[in-house]
């Protein structure tokens, strides 16, 4: 089974103290790849905002609280570097470049499975959680469910394809907008919304509304926005976004920040038939959408949907706009052990765009 000489000690970035921002680099074993596994020598790791909820505890519907020692991160770009057993008979081989998601396997065979529906998988394998994540150098995937990288697109910045990238590519296909369609991003400037502005814009051919912070006006608007509507000096969301659609509203929301005051607001930026794309996860005690009154919903005909990341398939397509040059992240890169400062500026609302670790 073709592999390279490999270390016996590696280096991981690890959450020394759940419930707090806290990540402290550590000396972790080399890993032995099981049957189906590869082990992939992983070269860069987004980080994305789940992976600070998921750090301090702070996701009331998580089953189990984080452990001291785990190693997060789910936007993991490398190597494969040795075959486990089995896995010789995959498309997947020694030296090719492949991805880990957040949802690192999956059973194949339940209900959701069974609809291409991977992220809801009933006993889905989540990178990070109670399975080894991607804030380390070396990381074990199943053959069948890691992501072939294209030869055309840099390591670093397919990293925040694979959560960012696919989970708004298929927020996007499953919000029902036709090309010149209006459709309202909430967030917009940040990791997932500067990306879902472009796909949004220049790959569908909408018409984009991006709504965020004033010091994001720029990112947005770059990033292929027909308007920017900021969430500081702005008394009326829906007002603003009624005056700029004619009076009708929007033909779909997508919320992409963690925030239920953006939620509160969503459904009343619709027109009749709109809907809205439910992909942020508020923090702390979970509440309902307030806007989303009965009466609105049966008056108007609208329809709320939610996607947690996308599958197989929409991760192959995401990474193919990016490799022709269609969507681009705005990232910078940090070394490892600048991790720590990097979630005190992400939980503070601060981080435009994304920031990539480089794990070398």
């Amino acid at each position: 089974m073709g592999s390279v000489d490999l270390p016996k000690k590696y280096k991981a970035a690890v959450y020394d103290k759940p419930g707090t921002i806290s990540t402290k680099i550590e000396e972790l074993d080399m890993p032995e790849p099981g049957a189906g596994q590869v082990l992939i020598n992983l070269t860069h790791s987004g980080v994305c905002h789940s992976d600070l909820g998921v750090m301090t505890n702070a996701w009331a519907n998580l089953p189990f609280p984080t452990q001291p020692g785990q190693v997060r991160g789910h936007e993991g770009v490398g190597r494969v570097v040795k075959l486990g057993p089995g896995a010789e008979s995959s498309a997947i081989k020694v030296g090719d470049r492949v991805g880990i998601k957040w949802i690192s396997g999956i059973c194949g065979s339940c209900e959701a499975c069974l609809a291409s529906a991977d992220a809801h998988c009933s006993t889905a394998k989540v990178s990070g959680y109670y399975t080894p994540g991607t804030f380390q150098q070396y990381v074990l995937g199943p053959a069948n469910y890691v992501t072939p990288i294209p030869d055309a697109l840099d390591s670093a910045a397919a990293a925040p394809m694979l959560c960012a990238g696919v989970t708004v590519y298929s927020s996007l296909r499953k919000s029902g907008a036709e090309s010149g369609s209006w459709v309202v991003i909430l967030g917009a400037g940040g990791g997932l919304g500067h990306l879902a502005v472009q796909f949004s814009s220049k790959a569908i051919g909408h018409r984009v509304i991006g709504v965020d912070h004033s010091s994001k006006k720029d990112i947005v608007l770059q990033s292929g926005a027909e308007h920017f509507i900021p969430i500081d000096g702005t008394d009326s969301i829906p007002e603003a976004v009624k005056a700029l659609t004619g009076g009708l509203g929007a033909h779909a929301v997508l919320v992409l920040t963690a925030n239920n005051a953006a939620y509160a607001t969503s459904v009343e930026l619709l027109r009749f038939r709109g809907r809205v794309v439910v992909v942020g996860v508020p923090e702390g005690e979970a509440v309902p959408i307030k806007s989303a009154l009965p009466q609105f919903i049966v008056a108007k005909a609208i329809s709320i949907v939610g996607v947690a990341v996308g599958d197989r398939r929409e991760a192959i397509e995401t990474l193919d706009f990016a490799a022709r040059g269609i969507v681009k992240t705005h990232f910078r890169v940090e070394k490892m052990d600048k991790l720590t400062d990097v979630f005190k500026e992400l939980s503070e609302g601060k981080l435009k765009g994304r920031v990539v670790l480089d794990l070398s």
